[in-house]
């Protein structure tokens, strides 16, 4: 039973709650064992596995495996293939439970699992207590009848996904679509158990991580003591923002013995420390599960902003639930007051805040890790803090992984970074049968009522891919041919249940406050999806479809929240994974960390190079070193391309989210970060063409467009220039203007005839650069070229550097076009890299990492488009 129970508007002044007795909980993360299934038969191929051994909580069998080096390292080498036994076996795990007289005091006694991969049996002491199917979700089970003083046994015992699922899904005529076939032979091509599984996507292989079928506690085990009642959810829900005040409802789950009056308290606690007045009120609960609402107000509000739009404000919602004996429990949320509203109408898609439209900047998130408990609270952070230092203010959470961790969600709230959260679809076609849907129902409400108050999310999206891969890919159209229209209709409207009806309910139940999105790409049912006049697009000519990278301008989409190219990891990293001496971009150790078409991605990056760059110099190590560079120029490039028309297209265009900003393992892929945390050159560029203010200049025909974008809230007094240049360095011919730049938006400043500043020299023979000025300060700067690089006569750059200390000074003689401070193998990093220098200028840049001064200058290698130095 599930009672609503909305309180009286006036509080009961005077009324002191009894001191809060809080329920006990015991972690039990510590002291499990592993073992293969003993009636499994990977038992007898893998004696040593079928004994007891340590297993980490939170963690998988997999990841113990690893750091108990039962098998080879997956991230090294070709060693992915070793491991792939493990998932295909059933397990169990066990943990001796002490229970003190104390704790079998308590009423109730729950054993919660909040994160179990995937199909498990839990028993206590020989009895059956759960059947666990969805790794996404939270488990409670009352155990205390099972329970006696002293040791317990808790046995987890786990089926292989895969073969739980196989056999129903071979014997269908038409399996589901789902998303990447394995390489490994355990599954047939085309017939995937993906799809019928509530599990993390990503575990069975993407385009740019291994295949690692986890089996495991991936979170913590916890048994908790209560008596009388429970708080098991809080929501802060906000139903007004303004200047003048915020309206707020804190929302309550609360389980109770038995029907009983309580006396609820709320406190709110302000930005700087001071304590607001407390709200109480006097409620009575009926046994079973009840919702209580409060309505709080808080005066002259202090709101919320997205990174550069103002400061991030945070109050802190406490809520006690006291009963008559004393007996309750607490529960606290961080919130931060804002209002969302999506820009709809005419095709449009953006996000204001506050009632300010805002362009977004950013890139999405993927997996930080196959093995998901190693990631720390402290790695997340750094991550968030390295996309805001690249000027982002968006991130979105990719539907084919994991809900993480509360720490992302806290740190991005403080860093004011926006996230785009999708619930996990990956882009499989779902099962369209009710127990399916009501599991994703379930795991919706655990996943909201943990994250819903977070003002960091800014919408909630349905999935990644699933309905325009319905309605646009290849392999689903044929699917709906073969299966034929009755089933087709019955999948289809099981998925418009699951996407308009469930899952937006769950956000409406728990955070209304924050806009729903049915799936990315979208226009909620309003029209065809993933193209440019309406909802958000993710544009894959380019890259996927081998398209050139000018195709990036031919168009203003509403609203661009997928798009990349890829490049090679930092050669630290490669080494890292290969070992020092590898060459060859196409040799087996490369290709098998490159899952873009099966390890034929590298195919592709020498497919742009040769459309676009030089080719890579030297030999051996040296020549892969250069092609890394080359690669890592050409991803910038086009990004950087792309990024900045998209926002010179604003407001008809208001985002911009590339394709991806991390790797799940050392890659070769579309991330600007690579595994070990190292910035690419695109990332060095982010924080170039995401900037506040920055220049917009595309050649196209014989002209050159120029825009001016600011996303100050303010008009902004500038001058632009654009001076054309011989590759000696001679100045052509010149534009200028002065211009007020408009306030958050662009500014169309000219179009400029090539003949005024290249006059009739040949498009390889001059280059133009566009330069914004703000109180005379230079604050952006951007090369125009009328051909692409390998086109260009770019003269010997001349480079030179000077050290003092960690800083070194780069000096240029002539032209250098995206320099690189290379330092190979070594761990080190510079402060900025991939930069242009005109004639005659500088740059100093400041080293980071472990390797002495004389270690970085020995290794230095200066790159640019014209060579190595």
């Amino acid at each position: 039973m599930r009672r609503l129970v909305t309180l009286a508007a006036l509080a009961l002044a005077g009324v002191a709650p009894a001191a809060l007795a809080a329920p006990e909980s015991q972690s039990l993360d510590t002291g499990w064992q592993a073992r293969i299934a003993p009636d499994d038969a990977a038992a007898k191929a893998h004696p040593r596995e079928a004994q007891w051994f340590g297993v980490p909580v939170p963690g998988t069998v997999q990841q113990a495996l690893v750091e108990q080096h039962r098998v080879p390292d997956p991230f090294i080498g070709t060693n992915e293939s070793a491991i792939q036994w493990a998932g295909l076996a059933g397990w169990d795990m066990r943990r001796t439970l002490n229970v003190t007289p104390a704790m079998l005091a308590h009423g109730h006694l729950d054993l919660v699992f909040d994160g179990i991969d995937t199909f498990a049996t839990v028993s206590v002491n020989g009895h059956d207590v759960l059947q666990a199917d969805n790794a996404h979700r939270t488990w409670r089970v009352p155990v205390r009848a099972l329970l006696h003083a002293g040791a317990n046994e808790i046995l987890v015992r786990f089926a292989s996904p895969i073969r739980a699922l196989q056999p129903m899904v071979l014997k269908q005529a038409h399996p589901l679509p789902a998303e990447y076939d394995s390489a490994f032979g355990d599954e047939p091509k085309g017939v995937q158990t993906s799809a019928y599984i509530r599990k993390p996507k990503y575990q069975y292989g993407w385009d740019w991580g291994p295949r690692i079928v986890n089996i495991g506690l991936w979170h913590g085990v916890r048994l908790e003591g209560w008596d009388g009642a429970r708080i098991g959810a809080m929501d802060v829900q906000q139903d007004a923002v303004g200047s003048a005040q915020a309206r707020l409802t804190a929302r309550l789950a609360v389980e109770a013995d038995a029907t009983a009056p309580l006396t609820v308290e709320l406190a709110v606690t302000a930005p700087d420390g001071t304590a607001l007045p407390p709200v109480t009120r006097s409620v009575s609960v009926d046994a079973g599960n009840n919702t209580i609402t409060v309505p709080l107000t808080i005066a002259a509000p202090q709101r919320w902003w997205p990174v550069g739009m103002g400061a991030q404000p945070l109050y802190q919602v406490s809520a006690h639930i006291i009963d008559g004996a004393g007996q309750g429990q607490a529960a606290q949320r961080t919130v931060g007051l804002r209002t969302v509203e999506l820009i709809r109408g005419n095709g449009a898609f953006g996000f204001k805040i506050n009632g300010v439209p805002v362009f977004a900047k950013g890139a999405n998130l993927i997996p930080f890790d196959s093995f998901p408990s190693r990631v720390t609270a402290a790695t997340m952070e750094h991550m968030l803090a390295d996309a805001k230092a690249a000027n982002m203010n968006m991130i979105r959470v990719w539907g084919g992984g994991t809900y993480l961790d509360d720490a992302f969600y806290a740190a991005a709230d403080r860093m004011g970074l926006m996230i785009w959260q999708d619930f996990m679809f990956g882009g499989a076609v779902p099962p369209p049968d009710p127990a399916y849907r009501a599991s994703v129902a379930a795991e919706a409400d655990d996943q909201l009522a943990r994250l819903g108050s977070h003002p960091s999310i800014v919408v909630w999206t349905g999935g990644n891919e699933v309905l325009s891969g319905w309605a646009n890919w290849s392999d689903r159209k044929e699917f709906k041919k073969a299966v034929g229209p009755d089933e087709q209709e019955r999948i289809a409207t099981a998925m418009t249940v699951l996407f308009d009806r469930v899952l937006r309910d769950a956000v409406m139940a728990h955070s209304p406050q924050t806009p729903y999105w049915p799936g990315s790409p979208s226009t909620d049912y309003e029209g065809p999806v993933d193209t440019d006049a309406a909802g958000d697009r993710h544009f894959w000519d380019v890259w996927s479809g081998s398209k050139p990278v000018e195709n990036y301008q031919d168009s203003c989409p509403r609203f661009m929240s997928e798009y990349g190219f890829q490049a090679m990891p930092v050669m630290a990293t490669i080494a890292g994974f290969a070992g020092p001496n590898v060459s060859d971009p196409q040799s087996a150790v490369m290709k098998a960390h490159q899952k873009f078409l099966a390890g034929e991605g590298n195919s592709r990056l020498q497919f742009y190079l040769d459309a676009r760059l030089r080719a890579p110099q030297g030999s051996g190590p040296a020549r892969l070193a250069d092609f890394d560079y080359l690669t890592q120029v050409n991803q910038m490039q086009a990004i950087d391309m792309a990024a900045r028309h998209h926002r010179a297209c604003a407001p008809v265009t208001m985002g911009s989210l590339y394709w991806q900003l991390n790797d799940v393992w050392p890659a070769i892929s579309w991330s600007s970060i690579d595994y070990a945390g190292r910035w690419k050159l695109l990332h060095y560029a982010a924080r170039r063409f995401f900037a506040p203010q920055t220049v917009v200049a595309e050649h196209k025909g014989a002209a050159t467009r120029v825009a001016l974008v600011s996303d100050a809230q303010g008009p902004l007094a500038a001058h632009w220039r654009l001076t054309g240049r011989a590759m000696d360095g001679t100045t052509l011919g010149t534009a200028q203007g002065d211009v007020q730049l408009a306030a958050n938006g662009v500014t169309q400043a000219a179009e400029v005839p090539d003949a005024t500043v290249f006059g009739s020299a040949a498009p390889g023979a001059a280059y133009a650069v566009a330069e914004l000025l703000v109180a005379g300060q230079p604050v952006a700067r951007q090369i125009v070229e009328r051909a692409v690089p390998k086109a260009m006569a770019y003269p010997d750059p001349g480079l030179s550097v000077a050290w003092h200390g960690r800083q070194v000074t780069v000096f240029a003689r002539n032209l250098a076009r995206a320099v690189m401070l290379d330092f190979g193998t070594l761990d080190a990093a510079a402060d900025d890299n991939g930069f242009d220098l005109l004639p005659g200028e500088s740059r100093t840049l400041t080293i980071t990492g472990p390797a002495p001064v004389a270690a970085l200058r020995r290794a230095l290698v200066l790159r640019t488009l014209a060579g190595s130095h």
